[in-house]
């Protein structure tokens, strides 16, 4: 061997390759009112800014070797994925453990309201990166549990392929927190609109990217 290079990453054998969107952004609260529900979680439709970021999402991706498209029991990720499948012909197939966190009481629209005002509870959680503070809302140790197993069914169905998985910002929050072992808020935020991506092995879950908004 005269010369070796610098190794570049590829995905191991058998592994999925998944494509971490998260949807565009959504209707705004309105004080008094209540999205629309869907098993008990706020339901809330993209306004036009989310519509817009869908169009984008699909420009970037419509020229990937996409296998599959996943959304999840929420009509925000369907309608975010529905330009991208058009372009490439694919039915998106429902994950319903990738819907986004439980928030108790302050779901429908009342999280907004209270994390800008800077309610105890919403500081509390935000600092100890905990959900759970939040009252009858999910546990951030909950959430990751469902996510993992919902990201592992994918990736078993999915070998050796790239998948398009359309979620929640606290969904691309608890994955890449399980997949960097960092505190459970470290990756909460990305951006509407936005690509992250993790490869999985077995059971092993590698961060390739976060947060990419290049296409917006």
């Amino acid at each position: 061997m005269k010369e070796a290079r610098q190794h570049r990453f590829s995905p191991p054998p058998g592994a999925a390759d998944l494509l971490l969107i998260r949807h565009g952004e959504t209707q705004a609260a309105v004080r008094g009112e209540s999205f629309p529900m869907v098993e008990g979680q706020g339901d809330p439709s993209l306004r036009p800014e989310g519509e817009e970021q869908a169009l984008r999402v699909a420009e970037r991706l419509k020229t990937e070797p996409i296998r599959a498209i996943y959304v999840t029991t929420m009509r925000r990720t369907h309608q975010t994925a529905a330009p991208l499948a058009a372009h490439l012909g694919l039915e998106p197939r429902v994950e319903r453990d990738l819907r986004e966190v439980s928030l108790g009481e302050w779901d429908g629209g009342e999280y907004r309201f209270r994390a800008a005002g800077n309610d105890p509870a919403f500081l509390r959680a935000r600092d100890e990166h905990e959900w759970g503070h939040i009252p009858g809302a999910e546990t951030t140790a909950a959430l990751q549990v469902r996510v993992r197993a919902g990201l592992m069914r994918i990736a078993r169905a999915h070998a050796d392929e790239l998948v398009a998985v359309v979620v929640h910002g606290g969904v691309v929050g608890a994955a890449l927190a399980l997949a960097t072992g960092a505190r459970g808020f470290a990756f909460n935020g990305a951006a509407n609109g936005s690509i992250s991506r993790m490869v999985v092995h077995g059971e092993q879950m590698i961060v390739r990217g976060f947060n990419d908004v290049s296409h917006l």
